[in-house]
């Protein structure tokens, strides 16, 4: 990847990226509510492989909010997840508390800038590629980073949490 910083949207994930001076490129394309699937529509709009762009979803286990971020091209695996984190039992968030605890929409969760900084797993398979793509805080526009500087700024586990 091209050694670029872009500004663009100023979202709270963005403004965190540039103040950690970690190589990254925004990527806006035009949400269509219609669509059903928010990743989906991102690795189509951005023409970039479903397995390469990553959604991030909240869950609650065993009573603790946690981040788990896996590839649009599959599913979350939460008793892999409530594994991964030394705990029992997982289960999605309501979407509500997720939006209110992160600070953003759903559909537009980034795990970075959260306004509530939660444990993130991010799913191993991210490790197999240079960049990967996730939502840069809000609906249509992504960041594309390197695996290891989203892990280390979530301060992410890499562990096998996501299914095909």
């Amino acid at each position: 990847m091209a050694k670029r910083r872009q500004q663009a949207a100023g979202t709270p994930a963005v403004v965190a990226l540039t103040a950690a001076g970690v190589e990254f490129t925004t990527r806006a394309y035009e949400h269509d509510p219609a669509h059903p699937s928010y990743g989906e529509e991102a690795a189509q709009a951005l023409g970039v492989p479903p397995e390469r762009v990553f959604k991030t979803l909240v869950a609650d286990v065993d009573g603790v909010l946690t981040v788990a971020v896996v590839p649009v091209s599959g599913s979350l695996d939460l008793k892999a997840l409530a594994t991964a984190v030394g705990g029992k039992r997982a289960a999605l968030a309501d979407p509500a508390l997720a939006e209110r605890t992160t600070g953003y929409v759903r559909g537009g969760i980034s795990p970075l800038g959260q306004r509530k900084r939660l444990r993130t797993v991010l799913d191993a398979s991210a490790s197999g590629h240079a960049t990967i793509c996730v939502s840069a805080g809000r609906r249509g526009l992504e960041v594309e980073l390197s695996p290891a500087d989203l892990a280390g700024l979530t301060g992410a586990v890499l562990a096998p949490i996501g299914r095909a």
